[in-house]
């Protein structure tokens, strides 16, 4: 199969995908900013910019693992706490001070929150964290309770 070629006199210029994506996502910000306005502050303000950070989630035999990428980020910038069957790993990312102009910024700052259901198998008393190398994993052990099965009815 033949692919077409551009024939012109260097390379396409004027069209820059990254700028299209960044401007189509500055227009869903400004839509979502016009549509649910927190009341006494402003939208930003408020935490609704709040990201999740990117999330393996490995079924182990013995545990639930979860890796999150948290580069750049300290053990004293992130909380996780588990409580009603749910996980919840929140914390912040602080923008640091630059010396020049920011030509373009595609990493996240500001605060994230990761949430996820646990199954009624977890172990929630011996969840474990650990943040090395800009990877946070969390180990929730799966506790060993009896199977379903089918019970004969007799009489």
């Amino acid at each position: 199969m033949t692919l077409p070629a551009h024939r012109g006199r260097g390379p396409v210029s004027g069209w820059d995908p990254f700028r299209e994506l960044q401007d189509l996502r500055t227009r869903m910000d400004q839509l979502m900013h016009s549509t649910f306005p927190f009341p006494g502050k402003g939208f930003s303000e408020a935490g609704a910019e709040a990201w999740a950070p990117l999330a393996d989630v490995e079924d182990t035999e013995d545990a639930y693992l979860m890796e999150l990428e948290l580069p750049g980020v300290d053990k004293d910038q992130v909380t996780v706490e588990v409580g009603e069957g749910e996980l919840d790993i929140h914390g912040e990312i602080k923008e640091r001070e630059r010396t020049g102009v920011l030509r373009r910024q595609a990493r996240h700052v500001g605060e994230f929150d990761y949430r996820a259901s646990l199954p009624p198998n977890a172990d929630t008393e011996h969840i474990t964290a650990e943040l090395a190398n800009g990877v946070l994993t969390v180990r929730v052990p799966k506790t060993h309770r009896a199977e379903a099965h089918r019970i004969e009815i007799t009489g």
